[in-house]
């Protein structure tokens, strides 16, 4: 999936160490704790804390060994306790991912491995799942589950200039699909729209899609913290993704039930995961296989639930869209938010956020709370995760 261009700067690398008294739930609020955070987290933490009515003793940065103030900045008193805080179990490792490792000015030349066509007979489009090789690279480009990669295609645009790079959403876990470790992967649907009554392919999903095993592609990044999946074994995760937004899921998904990955990494997830996914027809559908299996094999972990506009009706009779299984399911989502532990991840196009925001909209009203100011909450407390163009 193509995403747009920005970056992400990480400023300070320091781990720090907050303990606090009064803070979480049952046994947890009778006892002093000790939380590792890193730098980029520590304020909202501490603001947290504060708007629980915990107790903070003291912060320490680890490295340094030096204590800092620990007095939150103050807080206005949320107008709603539906939304609960950020967990608290936070994984230092958000603080040590890889960003831009190669820069467009000297990007890593890769090689492409694979290239086919991701979509079944009678299929609306062209959808390719496309793998790189990464290898040889100094430093090694490396990336974790839910960042970009930048792709700049060969030629020159209509002023004769190379082309500029484009951002798509990487379709591997770390390990990559061999879990060789020295491989990505992405998910790219040729883009084509119509101008003066002609056809017209887009520049670098076209060259993507048409390129062949062998061929040599500049590469950039990796970028983004934005979609990063959290590192707790018990979180609860809501996937929202249409077309090639899916890639990102994939590389959650994966990471969560694929045999493969759960020993390597050591991690084994033991939350709820839901995937709606949206497409035209049943042969669009990507990865679509996998995700029956994961939820035959995980039935207690894993929901799959699929909108097909141009196979399925909505309620109302219309063509079923991925906001309209959203609005089926929108009370039981609602009570999965309500958990502390749930993440939401969003990511396709840019045009399933009304409809998905209508339908959060009318599941808070019934509770008699408001999904406008819910939804900035979840964001401060990084659990509501964005990605559409």
């Amino acid at each position: 999936m193509r995403v747009t261009t920005g970056s992400v700067l990480r400023t300070d690398d320091r781990m720090f160490r907050v303990t606090v008294n009064a803070f979480g739930v049952g046994p947890q609020r009778r006892a002093q704790r000790s939380l590792v955070v890193p730098a980029e987290r520590l304020q909202a933490l501490m603001q947290t804390i504060a708007l629980s009515g915990g107790r903070i003793e003291a912060v320490t940065a680890i490295d340094a060994g030096t204590t800092v103030d620990a007095s939150p900045a103050p807080s206005p008193t949320p107008k709603t306790d539906a939304v609960p805080s950020k967990p608290v179990a936070v994984s230092a490792s958000h603080a040590q991912v890889p960003v831009n490792l190669y820069k467009p000015k000297d990007p890593f030349v890769g090689t492409v491995t694979e290239n086919y066509s991701l979509l079944a007979e009678g299929a609306i489009g062209r959808v390719n799942h496309i793998t790189f090789d990464l290898s040889g690279g100094d430093p090694q480009l490396h990336y974790v589950e839910g960042q970009s990669i930048g792709i700049i295609p060969d030629g020159e645009d209509a002023n004769g200039k190379p082309h500029k790079l484009r951002l798509y959403s990487i379709a591997s876990t770390r390990h990559g699909d061999d879990m060789a470790d020295h491989t990505v992967s992405l998910c790219v649907r040729q883009l084509q729209y119509e101008k003066d009554g002609e056809t017209v392919n887009g520049v670098c999903s076209t060259f993507l899609c048409d390129i062949e095993p062998g061929a040599k592609v500049r590469i950039t990044g990796p970028v983004g913290k934005e979609m990063l999946l959290p590192e707790d074994e018990e979180a609860n995760v809501i996937m929202l993704a249409t077309g090639t937004g899916i890639a990102p899921m994939r590389t959650y998904l994966r990471r969560m039930f694929e045999p493969s990955e759960r020993e390597t990494n050591g991690w084994h997830f033991r939350g709820k995961a839901w995937l709606f996914m949206g497409a035209p027809t049943t042969a669009n559908l990507l990865y679509d296989a996998d995700f029956e299996h994961y939820q035959r094999e995980f039935p207690d972990n894993f929901r799959y639930t699929k909108a097909i506009s141009r196979e399925q009706q909505n309620a109302k009779g219309g063509r079923m869209y991925i906001q309209d299984r959203v609005s089926e399911n929108a009370e039981e989502i609602f009570a999965w938010i309500e958990n502390p532990k749930t993440h939401v991840y969003m990511c396709g196009l840019r045009g399933m956020e009304p409809g998905i925001d209508e339908a959060m909209t009318a599941a808070a009203a019934a509770k008699g709370l408001d999904w406008s100011e819910l939804r900035p909450q979840l964001k401060k407390a990084e659990r509501w995760h964005v990605e559409t163009y």
